[in-house]
């Protein structure tokens, strides 16, 4: 009699915390977004907070292809880059700095990216080398300033480590053999289109919507 009492109350309160965990994915207010409807997006060069130097040009280079998958027309980044070094414009944090209405002017989009790398590189450590790129992004409607979507996402070159086998001369050997691949390869680079494809592809949970290039657009 305890026990079936005991099952009962590890059931219910299993099934509680359960429920407490999926209420706390509340679903995104996309409202302001399909009012908008945006189909052209102006990528502005992405703000590094990390201390890695390849940061903001590592993402930068690398978010045309999911947007453009996604249903949206994507502006040249190298041509938006000139174009602001040209007018004198060389820091992200500047340019990110410019009014919607200005770059509306100037580009005449729909919508801008703002991106936040917060993480990028490789941290080595005794036994291991992790890769890590972490990055928040914000579209914002350049006609009214509105912001439309906000996200993050993150990518690791631990995620599928597997154990090692070969003990602690096995996990120095796995550790050197990384530790060289990440500083010949720049795998920052790899893990940074990880992180674009997760941040800025349609149709995943609080995501992007699809754009009017699409086949799915409107589906969500």
């Amino acid at each position: 009699m305890t026990i079936s009492i005991f099952r009962s109350s590890a059931i219910a309160l299993l099934l509680a915390l359960l429920a407490t965990g999926c209420a706390t994915q509340k679903a995104y207010d996309y409202s302001a977004f399909k009012a908008s409807k945006p189909r052209s997006i102006l990528v502005l060069p992405p703000v590094n907070s990390s201390p890695d130097v390849a940061a903001t040009y590592g993402m930068f280079s690398q978010v045309s292809y999911p947007l453009a998958e996604s249903g949206y027309y994507v502006l040249p980044v190298t041509l938006v880059d000139e174009t602001f070094k040209q007018n004198g414009l060389t820091t992200p944090a500047d340019i990110q700095n410019v009014p919607p209405a200005k770059l509306r002017e100037i580009f005449n989009a729909d919508a801008g990216l703002y991106i936040d790398v917060k993480k990028y590189g490789s941290v080595y450590q005794v036994v291991d080398s992790v890769t890590t790129v972490t990055a928040e992004a914000k579209l914002i409607d350049l006609k009214t300033g509105t912001l439309l979507w906000q996200g993050s996402a993150t990518a690791s070159s631990n995620e599928q480590n597997n154990s090692n086998s070969g003990g602690l001369v096995g996990l120095l050997v796995t550790a050197i053999v990384k530790q060289i691949v990440a500083s010949t390869t720049e795998s920052g680079y790899k893990m940074a289109g990880v992180t674009s494809n997760r941040l800025l592809t349609a149709g995943r949970p609080n995501g992007l919507l699809y754009g009017p290039h699409s086949p799915k657009y409107g589906s969500d």
